[in-house]
């Protein structure tokens, strides 16, 4: 095995000709594997490599999604190593150290894993994605294990240890509590999370992290170290830890692995059993603020939204539920409109993007800064565009209202169904027609959906009566997609999130039926007719046309209310 090339298995097996591989080789980069440079020129494909090494060398391929790791294996193969070659081990058995691999040719890996294991090494296969997974679980599972262990059996944890370092500071001088919340917080990163739940329920608490906008339980925490942990995270965000009574809220500036800065939301809630504890992490996917990173792909929705960014003043709203994507979408708008020429001030509950160029206020309602005294606050400091993170009661809908009237671009968002619903919001919040109708200028309504796995991608038929539902346009000979599960995406069938949207812009028509306070069925037929509405249901249709998601996805999400 040792004397074979990847390159010349990969002929031998027909996966590629020598042309493709000499034509691989001409744009191959410094310290770059040949596998790596094919499968980026698009020559083949991971599961080629797989199925190559497998005929060719006999080596064996191991699903570590479908693999239980036992937190002893970390003690053979140290963590840096493991992440510097993408390899991780699985068992051990007479005297052999099984290794998964996602090149099982790297010899000098090979070489490194006998001489730290002391063991003969017996390579196997597997996805680089499911390797990378199975090191963060693995020692993200050990260091929370010997940071209990050691908690245990210590004994004697004080409130000056849980206090006693940095967030995301050096393991090797932090005592076991810090370690332990660490490996948390860690794993939430590494599993790109959008929260944490840290929940007791009797006589232990549940670590779960919401991926892709489902929980999944990560770790099991005994019930006599819940107090220390708990403790622990209020003194990160800098919270009251005798006070256990009233929910408290927080801020923690923490630190990833590579020592960039993540900042997260805390929330406290007294419960039956103690209290739970609820982490957001903020910001963290800044780099992905671009219409086509939040899923803007269609050439009408983005026609619409340059026609709304050609404002200069006016409420441009956004609506959707908690945790539909809205400040993502919201900011990235207003990045595309920020330079030196204007004057950009945001309010903000909490601050959950550094935008450069804005000036950026965080929300205190506990001195009295509110959305509505913040809003008077910022119009007197001579802002062209004014972003309000949330509306959430009328006097702040009117003085947005009224901002915009009177020359300002206004940016706010609020919690609705749909961007028709949002207008009637509006009005129950006692906003008089007429403003809303001389101030609105377009309203985006958005969820997110699940995207349909791509490693995984098959057609399929959807349930029937899903197909009845209106707004899926069932024509005869469409082809349905949707994910089978693989270690790509950990057999649920999706991997990662894309938004849908509706948009709705204001035109003379639709401003009669506001001041006439028409029904939502008439005011969206004048819609359709007029303005080229179209609804998100349908725009998630077309999605699921193109095989991005699916229909249960669709009818999951979106609630069908016509």
């Amino acid at each position: 095995m040792r004397q074979k090339r990847l390159g010349d298995i990969l002929i031998a097996s027909g996966a590629i000709t020598q042309q493709e591989l000499d034509e691989a080789l001409k744009h191959k980069k410094p310290g770059e594997r040949i596998g790596e440079t094919l499968i980026s020129q698009g020559y083949i494909t991971q599961q080629d490599v797989i199925n190559s090494l497998q005929q060719q060398l006999g080596i064996d391929y191991i699903d570590l999604t479908k693999t239980q790791i036992d937190a002893s294996m970390s003690r053979y193969i140290p963590k840096q190593l493991a992440q510097d070659n993408a390899i991780v081990p699985v068992r051990v058995s007479g005297g052999n150290l099984f290794l998964a691999m996602a090149d099982p040719l790297n010899f000098m890996a090979l070489e490194q894993a006998k001489t730290t294991s002391k063991l003969s090494i017996i390579p196997m296969i597997a996805k680089k994605e499911a390797v990378e997974h199975a090191i963060n679980v693995l020692y993200g599972n050990v260091s929370a294990t010997e940071a209990m262990a050691q908690m245990r059996a210590e004994a004697g944890f004080t409130a000056d240890e849980v206090d006693a370092a940095e967030p995301g500071g050096n393991e090797a001088v932090e005592g076991p509590t810090i370690r332990l919340v660490n490996s948390i917080f860690n794993r939430a990163l590494d599993e790109n999370s959008s929260d944490i739940h840290i929940e007791p329920v009797g006589d232990h608490m549940d670590i779960r992290m919401r991926i892709d906008g489902r929980l999944h339980k990560t770790l099991e925490i005994p019930k006599d170290l819940i107090d220390p942990v708990i403790s622990r995270i209020k003194v990160m965000a800098r919270m009251n830890i005798v006070e256990r009574r009233i929910p408290q809220d927080g801020r923690i500036d923490y630190k990833d692995r590579d020592g960039s800065p993540v900042n997260m939301r805390v929330n406290t809630l007294p419960t039956i059993y103690g209290e739970k504890i609820v982490v957001r992490i903020l910001g963290r996917n800044q780099r992905m603020l671009t219409r086509e990173g939040i899923g803007l792909v269609f050439d009408e929705d983005n026609e619409k939204l340059n026609r709304l960014l050609a404002n200069t003043s006016g409420v441009i709203m956004l609506v959707g539920p908690t945790g539909s994507g809205k400040t993502s979408t919201m900011f990235t708008l207003l990045q595309e409109l920020i330079n030196e020429q204007i004057n950009v001030v945001t309010l903000e509950d909490p601050v959950e993007y550094n935008i450069p160029g804005a000036t950026q206020v965080q929300i205190n309602e506990k001195v009295g800064l509110t959305f509505a005294s913040g809003l008077r606050a910022i119009l007197r400091q001579d802002p062209d565009i004014i972003c309000v993170g949330e509306i959430r009661d009328g006097e702040t809908a009117e003085i947005a209202m009224r901002a915009a009237i009177t020359g300002h671009l206004v940016f706010t968002t609020i919690h609705t169904e749909d961007a028709v619903s949002a207008i009637d919001r509006l009005k129950d919040m006692g906003v008089e027609p007429y403003l809303i109708s001389a101030g609105l200028r377009g309203i985006i309504s958005q969820r997110l959906l699940r995207r349909v796995c791509g490693h995984c991608r098959t057609e399929y038929t959807p349930d029937a009566r899903l197909l009845a539902l209106p707004g899926i346009n069932a024509y005869p000979g469409r082809k349905y997609y949707h994910g089978a599960g693989c270690d790509q995406c950990f057999h649920t069938g999706y991997r990662g999130r894309i938004g849908v949207f509706e948009i709705l812009l204001m035109n003379d028509e639709l401003r009669r039926c506001i001041t006439g306070n028409v029904d939502k069925q008439t005011f969206r037929e004048a819609a359709q007719r007029t303005a080229r509405y179209t609804t998100m249901l349908q725009h998630a249709d077309q999605l699921a046309e193109k095989g991005i998601t699916t229909v249960e996805e669709i009818c999951r999400t979106i609630m069908v209310t016509d």
